[in-house]
């Protein structure tokens, strides 16, 4: 039985790695999220070959991606401003650890509140890419689309002249308004 156990965590770990693409691969497709000057030099988060979060690629601009998660389907690459990089790593540690979009909302709220999680005061970016599929070889994306979110915490409605919901395809609007997590959406209209 214990042999049996033994191969079969072998097995899981071959699967496991068989299934996270290259770090180049994987870089490859972050910066699909990323504007065209900021590429060469963004640092770049992926996954092990076992499965493990880890820097890809040291960066030495503004700029950090996030490689797609292997878990799941279709690609979801993004990358976004150093100064939001402490409200990201505790967002995937609160993850990690289980807990739901709520209550990480909840559990960052109280800290930028009281001090132990530091926020970014001026605006930061995030722009997010999604697509069906991409190959590797051609490069060829399915179904490609980017949004791009522009953190402004705290920020309302009143104080910025933005509605709190599209007006419409396309319009700016102000999500979580009035929160640490407040920020401009501007999602361009699908093809």
């Amino acid at each position: 039985m214990k042999y049996i156990l033994i191969t079969l965590l072998l097995l899981t770990e071959l699967a496991c790695a068989q299934t996270i693409p290259s770090a180049e691969f994987q870089i490859k497709t972050a910066l699909l999220a990323a504007p065209e000057e900021s590429k060469e030099k963004a640092m770049v988060y992926g996954y092990s070959p076992k499965g493990d979060f880890i820097v890809l690629r040291k960066g030495d601009n503004e700029l950090v991606c996030l490689a797609d998660d292997p878990a799941t389907a279709g690609i979801n690459v993004s990358c976004y401003h150093k100064s939001l990089e402490p409200f990201m790593a505790r967002g995937r540690e609160l993850k990690k650890d289980g807990k739901t979009f709520q209550e990480v909302f909840e559990i960052r709220e109280a800290e930028v509140k009281s001090g132990k999680l530091k926020m970014n005061t001026a605006p930061a970016t995030l722009v997010v890419f999604t697509a069906d599929k991409y190959d590797e070889t051609t490069g060829q994306v399915t179904n490609g689309y980017s949004r791009s979110v522009i953190y402004i915490p705290y920020a309302t409605p009143e104080s910025t002249g933005l509605p709190a919901k599209p007006g419409a395809p396309g319009m700016p609007w102000i999500m979580n308004p009035g929160t640490h997590r407040a920020h401009i959406m501007i999602d361009p209209p699908k093809k």
